[in-house]
């Protein structure tokens, strides 16, 4: 199992990320992978705390997820001989600092600042191409995190994290069909730690709908998400058949709606095929602020159901309930209308 060693979640402590890389025992060259406004955010006291502790660095600009612009930064960060390489911001740049980590085989540190999914501290990667999907890269070294700048950010985002977490009820469901019906190592411990991960924003969510999202306890419960599918050594209890409808629309509408966003609307609808609670699903995103309509994020029916369909083959080798209730267009949107998606 591939862990992160250390975990630090502040309040307005990003100006001590310097220490935080020393006591990594990493004090060669860093490069700092970051998008434009999260670099003008945090350039200051980033700089500032690394030059404190005698941390030489580069910053880059996270690109695309797409497995060409990758490869350019790849090539600029070798040149440079970083010996740590760090993401700095949301999803796009932890994901480009992992694979360039995994490819260069130096380790990254996590920094994120924003908490709209799991992969703040998991060893996946979403990839773009002809067939998105995710893969296996590095575990981060460490996990660096300001709730003061999570805060900050759209709470859209704070949203979408909560839908990437609640996703995870379908995700150990489909796990469970695996072991049942293909006889598929199933991580009991791993399962557990997914599903408290869930449980966390389900059962606050009534109170997030009243108070705000308690930031701290999202960014802790997708840390702990993120641990399961470093113990699971796959993606296995944080990504099931809801994923797959993500993946589809990132194939074919890949400008509507954001990763957690997508999986909480197909976590509505796989909840019914697998005869769960998804009501129970449906009003704990609307608590939290996630969208429960195709609407909601700008997804046509026709879109959706043809999502639904490819959603089918876009991982043959998993066993999820759409190897069990397969999807024609028509029932498709049957589905997305008996839960109110359409």
């Amino acid at each position: 199992m591939e862990l992160p060693r250390l975990i630090v979640i502040g309040e307005k402590n990003i100006g001590g990320i310097g220490g935080f890389v020393r006591s990594l025992g990493r004090t060669g060259r860093m490069a700092l992978i970051s998008g434009v406004n999260v670099r003008k955010l945090v350039q200051d006291r980033v700089e500032r705390s690394l030059e404190d502790c005698g941390i030489r660095y580069d910053w880059h600009l996270a690109p695309s997820n797409e497995v060409g612009a990758l490869k350019i930064l790849e090539n600029q960060v070798r040149r440079r001989h970083s010996r740590l390489i760090a993401g700095i911001g949301g999803g796009q740049a932890v994901d480009a600092a992992k694979m360039l980590a995994f490819n260069l085989k130096v380790p990254f540190v996590s920094v994120p600042t924003a908490a709209s999914h799991d992969g703040v501290a998991s060893p996946f990667v979403s990839l773009k191409g002809d067939r998105p999907h995710s893969m296996v890269a590095t575990a981060p070294l460490g996990v660096f995190v300001d709730i003061d700048i999570i805060k900050g950010a759209p709470r859209r985002l704070l949203s979408s994290g909560c839908g990437d977490l609640i996703a995870n009820v379908i995700a150990v469901s489909d796990w469970e069909l695996g072991r049942d019906r293909t006889g598929e190592y199933y991580g009991r411990y791993s399962a557990s730690l997914a599903m408290l991960s869930a449980g966390i924003v389900l059962e606050n969510a009534a109170k997030f709908a009243k108070s705000g999202i308690d930031a701290r306890v999202v960014v802790e419960a997708l840390i702990s998400a993120g641990v399961a599918s470093c113990i699971a050594g796959s993606s296995r209890p944080c990504s099931g058949a809801e994923h797959l409808f993500s993946h589809a629309l990132d194939k074919i509408a890949p400008e509507v709606g954001l990763h957690g966003e997508k999986c909480g609307i197909g976590a509505i609808m796989m909840a019914k095929l697998h005869g769960r609670d998804w009501k129970k699903i449906s009003q704990a995103l609307r608590d939290v602020g996630a969208p429960t309509t195709a609407e909601q994020i700008g997804l046509d029916r026709d879109t959706l159901a043809s999502a639904l369909v490819m959603a089918q083959d876009m991982r043959p080798e998993r066993y999820t309930i759409l190897k069990e209730k397969k999807m024609t267009k028509t029932k498709a949107i049957s589905l997305a209308e008996s839960t109110l998606v359409l």
